[in-house]
Parts: C-alpha cells; structure tokens; sequence
C-alpha cells in the first residue's frame, strides 16, 4: 500500500513513521512529504533511506493513505487536494475536528462509524484522547455526567521548538529561540495555545468539545484546566468523573482491566502509579490512583498518563489506518486510484 506521512521530519511525524513500522503496517512505496525547504532531504524507515517529496508529487502518486501532521493551515488547504484523488486523509491538526461533515476517531470507541465515503478522517487531540479510552468503557456502564479534568502536559506537545528551549534552560542558559512566554524549566505554564473570549484556552476548549463528539454524548459537561510542564515523554491527567449511576470500586477496577487500551498502574501501598517515565514509547494508556470522591456521590477521582506523541497522536492514526483496512475501506480506495 502507498503510503504518504505528511510532516515527515518533525516530532510526530517522525514517531509515526516508527509506529508504521512497529506495527508492520503493509507500507509497500512510503512518501516522506515535509515543507519545501526540507525536499530532497533522506530520512530512514526499516533500515531505507528515502527522499523527501514535495506535496504536489505526493499528490500525483495518489498514495492509498496520507497521514497528516503538519499543521492545521496546510491540513486544511491539502487534505483535500488528497482527498480529490481518493486518498484517504487521517490529519492529525485541529482543522477538522469540529466539522459536522467530518468523524473524529480514537479507534477503541467509533472506529465503526467510519464509512468508504471518508476521505477526511480527524485525529483527536492528546489530552482528549487518553481521558476518552480511560473513560469510555466507564460511561457505558455508569454514564458519564460531568468532568473536571486539569492536564500536566509534556513540552514534546509543542514540538521541537520547545524541547531545545527546555534542554537550553536545563544547562543554564536563556532560550535562543523559546517556544513558551516564559521560562518552562524549574516551572509550571497554566497556558496551552491562545485564551479564547471565555478565558480558557483553545487546549482547553478542545477536551470540552472534543470528548463529546467522540463520546457520542452532547450531555456530557467537562471543564478543563491545560497546563504544561517540564517533562518530556507524556502528559498526565487528574480526572473526576461524576456518573448517573452508582459504582462499585471493585467493578471500576475490573471494567478497566478489561478496557482495550488501558492498562491499569495501582498499588499505591508499592508506591505505584501511572509515570509520564514508564509511559514513554508506550501506546497504553496508564490508570490509577483510582478512587471516591468523598466529597459528593457518584464521582471517581483517577490519574491517566499517556505517551503524547504515541498514542495521543502517531499511534491513534496508525490504528485508524489499521482498523480501515481491516474493514477494508483501505482496500476499495487503493483499487480505485
């Protein structure tokens, strides 16, 4: 199968060419397509070097499958220029998230909703996407009714910009090129993307509107406080869930045991508990420090930690491509082009 990765050079793109070989997906002729400045250049993928293409060539070899993480001005202007060939577009930006017209997949839950006719398919945001598989299995059994969730996210987020400013810090010295407002090193930034009228952020925005289209659910309240951290490998989350039904802690625990997905981390009397450091290179999502809230019924408080690049953003992609050719919408596209 002919398979584009648009962003090919950067953080995500990057892990995702390491996921589309970890997984073995049948990648028979690979298209490495980054900015102009970046064509010609080699990057490796099971032990070949292959050359970097521009769009326009990427477009006219009219690859199966183009998976997207570039940015949501050229998701936006590109994909569908993929799409009008009969690519299939999994884009990893925010740019088509929120469209009617468009599903927003994390596998383990709406995988099923994809049809033939989806050409453009919306990669989640990572925050929303670890809090989502740790919740899904929970709210059909006990339905979800309103979220508090504040976010401790890695720089990795950002990208490279803001891993060198943190490596910078760490040795000492002032950022040369800083990707955040303030220092990030020996601090906590209660700021991911542009604060919007409301006074939250965009970040934050994006778990509250997110989470319900996933979920399926336009009921489900959430209020989100995004917040980025200095650490590298995965965010972490502090949930509290309020259900409409009542729950056992026995049959969360064992409801979540059983999640695809999730793997629970709990053992708090052996000082274990999901760690943005045992969750990196990861695709689980971590859970533990599982527990009642005390303070008002039917609520659960968990923490839920993530590789962010992994399973937050690469990861899910791949297994949006994965379960497509297994239903075999890849198949029909690539017979057509």
């Amino acid at each position: 199968m002919k398979v584009a990765v648009v962003g090919a050079t950067g953080l995500v793109g990057g892990e995702m060419l390491k996921v589309l070989a970890e997984r073995n997906f049948p990648v028979t002729e690979l298209l490495p397509v980054a900015s102009e400045k970046s064509v010609g250049q080699e990057i490796e993928y099971q032990g070949k070097k292959y050359k970097v293409v521009s769009m326009d060539d990427a477009i006219a070899a009219r690859p199966a499958i183009a998976i997207f993480s570039a940015g949501g001005s050229v998701s936006k202007e590109q994909a569908p220029r993929f799409a009008e060939v009969g690519t299939v577009v999994i884009d990893n930006s925010s740019a088509w998230r929120m469209d009617p017209t468009k599903k927003l997949v994390v596998p383990e839950i709406n995988a099923k909703e994809i049809t033939a006719d989806d050409k453009i398919i919306a990669n989640p945001n990572c925050s929303t996407i670890q809090m989502v598989v740790a919740l899904n299995k929970l709210h059909e059994a006990y339905k979800v009714q309103r979220i508090v969730v504040s976010t401790y996210q890695s720089v990795t987020g950002t990208g490279k910009k803001a891993v060198d400013q943190l490596m910078q810090e760490r040795a000492g010295q002032t950022a040369s090129n800083p990707a955040y407002p303030h220092p990030i090193d020996l601090n906590v930034l209660p700021h991911i993307d542009v604060f919007e009228d409301n006074g939250y952020t965009k970040e934050e925005m994006k778990m509250v509107k997110e989470t319900k289209k996933i979920m399926g659910d336009d009921n489900i309240r959430v209020t989100a406080t995004t917040v980025r951290i200095p650490v590298m490998g995965g965010h972490s989350e502090s949930v509290n869930v309020e259900f409409e039904l009542e729950f056992e802690m026995e049959d969360v625990f064992r409801i979540l045991r059983n999640t695809e997905g999730v793997e629970v981390v709990d053992d708090v009397a052996n000082n274990r508990y999901p760690m943005p450091k045992d969750a990196h290179g990861r695709d689980a999502v971590l859970v533990g420090r599982l527990r009642r809230d005390e303070t008002q019924p039917r609520t659960l408080n968990m923490w839920v930690v993530a590789d962010n690049l992994r399973k937050g953003a690469a990861t899910n992609a791949v297994q949006i491509a994965e379960a497509m050719l297994k239903m075999g919408l890849l198949q029909e596209v690539a017979a057509t082009v």
